[in-house]
């Protein structure tokens, strides 16, 4: 009998990696002399570092079956904290970005704790958390940028962002750092089988013994970690320290999430799927932006493509269950009867 293949699952393993190649064709044939070039390359890697990173920041919290809405707030907490320490104080910008980054896991930790020990729903815990984060950037900054003096910010800090390797831009190979790390941590060793489990079904995690309170508060702590990477980041290719940048991030971080859900691993949250499905959002967005699309574009590419997101990840997640369903309904294989010739010596 031959193997039947199963073509949607191909088309959702690989529908996405496709329609990129799709999208980048299509725009270099409309674009031939921008579009498929070095620069324009490069400039998307640069440009989409920071929302890359935030995606897979909001993707640990994700596997888990939580949200963190407060990922767009710590950003723009964690990049004004560096510039205020770094461009007002003077402090020695490695230090300070390190606490940065470890601040950020402490936040996470704390959102969390709230989550699972105060018993909020993950979305009301995350966007209070994340006004008070918020709040504390308006109080830094009296609701007004950070600018630095006559003397700029040093060279070496400025790098972080404008620095090549290999003649790319080094924070693709930050994203791509993070990406192995996650797929690592999530696909090869059991910490990531745990948080998988604890995501599907937390009772029966907490019946085989796995601590679901803590593994939700180290997928949070692990997101927090990220954003405050991001923020760093951000600080370094920003250069001023803006209050409200942060929030525009927050949506294509989502989008990138839970499109990422729907490939590669279709009805999981996995590493290599968020970084196809962002670079889905990056070649559309820097093709319609070539071609002269207006400044409501971003925001109306940016919903729809989350409607979709939001859909897909629902028809995978119910797909992957009527076909578990199906597998627990179907009878066990009896095992072969004897042959021809046994059952003639047997008469």
């Amino acid at each position: 009998m031959s193997a039947r293949i199963p073509g949607g699952h191909v088309l959702g393993v690989y529908g996405l990696p496709v329609l990129t190649g799709l999208l980048f064709l299509v725009f270099s044939l409309a674009l031939p002399d921008t579009f498929p070039t070095r620069d324009n390359v490069s400039s998307i890697l640069s440009n989409q570092s920071i929302p890359a990173l935030l995606a897979l920041g909001a993707t640990i919290p994700v596997v888990t079956g939580k949200f963190d809405l407060s990922i767009g707030y710590g950003l723009g907490l964690a990049h004004v904290l560096v510039m205020h320490f770094v461009a007002d104080e003077g402090a020695p910008w490695p230090l300070v970005c390190l606490a940065v980054v470890v601040g950020g896991a402490l936040v996470g930790a704390l959102n969390g704790v709230v989550v699972e020990f105060a018993r909020i729903d993950s979305f009301i815990a995350t966007l209070g958390t994340g006004s008070i984060m918020y709040a504390c950037t308006g109080w830094l900054t009296d609701g007004s940028r950070i600018v630095p003096g006559p003397g700029g910010l040093p060279a070496s800090f400025t790098a972080l962002y404008d620095a090549r390797f290999l003649g790319l831009p080094v924070p693709a190979f930050y994203v791509l750092a993070v990406v192995v790390v996650l797929w690592v941590m999530l696909e090869r060793l059991p910490f990531g089988r745990y948080l998988y489990v604890v995501g599907s079904n937390p009772r029966a995690a907490g019946i085989i013994g796995i601590p679901t309170r803590r593994y939700t508060v180290y997928a949070f702590a692990g997101s927090g970690l990220v954003v405050g990477v991001a923020g760093v980041l951000l600080a370094a290719q920003q250069q001023v320290g803006n209050p409200s940048v942060g929030l525009d991030y927050l949506l294509p971080a989502f989008v990138g999430a839970l499109l990422g859900s729907t490939t590669i691993r279709p009805g999981r949250a996995n590493a290599l799927g968020t970084l196809v499905a962002v670079s889905v959002l990056a070649v559309g967005l820097a093709g319609i932006g070539q071609l002269g699309a207006r400044f409501w574009a971003t925001p109306l590419f940016n919903g729809g493509t989350l409607l979709l997101a939001v859909g897909l990840a629902g028809y995978a997640a119910r797909r992957r269950l009527r076909t578990r369903a199906t597998d627990d309904r179907r009878p066990p294989e009896e095992p072969p009867g004897p042959s021809a010739a046994s059952a003639a010596e047997a008469r």
